[in-house]
């Protein structure tokens, strides 16, 4: 071997741990890497910060068994646990149902079907707290507007709708799906545009009307749409706060409460904030395979798009 290609072999040496350093940092060098640490480390500090610093220390706070004795003693815990059940499970699922039909409503290719579309998207760009308390008025046994109307129509005195369990849950049900349903139709009209149309063509083709096309081509394409859509509106509604406290107020004597507004009463209203935490975290082993089977269908979505 001559002398320079000795040279070369020990500078390709020394030069090898330089290039695996590069390797490890993307291949970024000079003004690339500067940039490249200038957009990141606002972003990680920020997720440490507003994210991973609030979580630890909400299982810090809600790390003491006794919380779970004391919060298990207490008999409005378990009808706040059976209120969330029926409010996510009765909410999410007429939702959906909702949303789907209306998204084939809204197929129709007509001027007025466009117009009424404008329309319905409007409760969901409404702000929340004035819908909902526009609702809570809207009930209210006395002076209520739906109440005033039965009686200058009809001379009858309406009931007094929030002064009653199931009629109060009902009521803030109903609130939650109307308030989020233009949304989720949206959503789902999205997904029955994205079916080719040639696909119906061929059904028709076939023999295929009405229920069958419905059967054969719209249910098999929607159907995972349709479930992730179900999966995150579970995990929203689990979350939801507003539509409780504004329209029933959790009342009458907190029959209504479901186990976001109970956590926030604890907290502020008891000023017993760890109780608050730990009645919040006893949804976790409902939400976090909630949330990792949402991811594991959004992966498949991916890989089969």
């Amino acid at each position: 071997m001559s002398g320079t290609q000795q040279a070369v072999a020990i500078g390709q040496g020394f030069a090898r741990p330089r290039s695996a350093r590069r390797r490890w940092i993307g291949g970024l060098h000079g003004a690339d890497y500067v940039w490249a640490l200038a957009f990141a480390v606002p972003y990680a500090v920020i997720f440490l910060g507003f994210v991973v610093y609030p979580i630890c220390y909400g299982l810090w706070l809600g790390s003491d068994p006794q919380l779970y004795s004391e919060l298990f003693a207490d008999p409005r815990y378990f009808t706040a646990v059976i209120n969330t059940v029926i409010y996510v499970g009765v909410g999410v699922n007429l939702k959906m149902f909702l949303a789907f039909m209306l998204s084939g409503f809204f197929m129709r290719k007509r001027w007025w079907v466009k117009a009424l579309l404008v329309v319905f998207i409007l409760p969901w760009a409404t702000p929340a707290l004035p819908a909902y308390m526009s609702i809570h008025w809207l009930l209210n046994g006395q002076w209520g507007m739906l109440n005033s109307i039965l009686w200058l129509l009809f001379g009858i005195d309406g009931p007094v709708y929030l002064n009653s369990h199931w009629m109060g849950l009902a009521a803030n049900i109903g609130a939650y799906v109307w308030k989020n349903l233009p949304f989720w139709t949206i959503i789902l009209l999205a997904g029955r545009m994205s079916i080719p149309q040639e696909l119906y063509e061929a059904a028709a083709v076939d023999g295929a009307a009405g229920l069958r096309k419905f059967a054969h081509v719209t249910y098999p394409l929607m159907a995972n749409l349709y479930f992730v859509c179900i999966l995150l509106d579970t995990v929203f509604a689990l979350g939801d706060f507003n539509a409780t406290y504004f329209v029933s107020g959790g009342g009458p004597a907190m029959s209504t409460e479901v186990l976001a507004t109970l956590g926030i009463r604890y907290a502020y209203t008891v000023a017993l904030p760890r109780l608050g935490v730990a009645e919040v975290m006893t949804a976790l082993p409902v939400l976090i395979p909630l949330v990792y089977i949402l991811m594991r269908k959004l992966r498949v979505s991916e890989g089969q798009l």
